[in-house]
């Protein structure tokens, strides 16, 4: 066995079993729902105010999940009024923790059903939705086949794989190493979809990328080292913004992870997606706001 291969299979083996030896997937969902409502966030009591009349829903990255992903940027919106919720998609069997793994057209079919639960639950006829790495993606599916335009006013997308991402080119040796892609189908087909020029991403960017009624926000880092090239981040087409977060704060080197889960420059840049009228410049002073 080539060694390359011998260790794609060792990493993926070893994340899965020792995922499988934590918690159960449905306590880990009861427990972190308790605790994310105790600091404010995923409280299904939440009305929405007349300054921010629709609920956020938090759409984690791969490996994430409802809480970790969201240790700083939840507050941050509920600080500023808002109702903010977050789910678990995704899953494996028996995997906890580790979501955004199983097959994004699943994973958009769960996010359509928690999209649901918030409206029922908050009265509001449209939620907005921010999501990080897959997180900024799979929406777009949820948008384009499943509905969720009509129920959806903004999507912002932090970091998100919305072309795929070559991986600073190392997907394009795959087809150098025999069956080291099957085992990345076979065993995290959340993965596979993520690799540039997918069958699930070709279908999802057929026809272009934006659906009409919805308003689209990207903020990317140049910095990026898991979604490459970064402008493949990008959209184009109508209602949609695209920024460079860097072209905001020269000094902010938030990388991938740090873009979506603690760069304040970043989620002011959020807040302003969800509230232009009332949107103030972001800058490297918005690290205090």
């Amino acid at each position: 066995m080539l060694p390359w291969k011998h260790a794609v299979r060792a990493l993926s083996v070893l994340l899965l079993t020792a995922a499988a030896t934590l918690a159960p997937t449905t306590a880990a969902s009861a427990s972190t729902e308790a605790a994310t409502t105790s600091r404010g966030w995923n409280d299904f009591s939440c009305k929405p105010s007349a300054e921010h009349p629709r609920p956020v829903v938090l759409v984690h990255g791969t490996l994430g999940n409802s809480v970790d992903n969201w240790l700083v940027l939840a507050p941050y919106l509920v600080n500023r009024g808002y109702c903010v919720f977050s789910l678990d998609y995704g899953q494996l069997p028996n995997v906890p923790f580790f979501h955004g793994l199983g097959p994004i057209e699943a994973s958009a079919g769960q996010l359509a059903t928690y999209v649901d639960r918030v409206l029922a639950a908050t009265g509001a006829p449209e939620a907005d939705l921010v999501g990080h790495s897959q997180g900024g993606m799979m929406p777009r599916w949820y948008l384009k086949f499943l509905g969720g335009a009509a129920k959806v006013n903004t999507l912002v997308g932090i970091a998100p794989d919305n072309h795929g991402t070559t991986l600073l080119g190392l997907t394009k040796l795959l087809p150098y190493f025999p069956g080291a892609e099957d085992l990345i189908k076979a065993n995290t087909p959340g993965l596979a979809d993520q690799i540039a020029g997918s069958p699930f991403l070709t279908k999802l960017n057929a026809g272009g990328d934006t659906v009409p009624g919805v308003r689209y926000h990207v903020i990317a880092t140049q910095y990026d080292e898991v979604v490459t090239p970064y402008r493949s981040q990008f959209l184009s087409g109508p209602n949609v913004t695209n920024v460079l977060i860097q072209d905001k704060c020269a000094l902010d080197l938030s990388e991938h992870v740090a873009i979506g889960t603690v760069d304040r420059v970043t989620f002011h840049e959020v807040a302003n997606a969800l509230d232009p009228a009332h949107a103030s410049p972001t800058t490297c002073l918005s690290v205090i706001g």
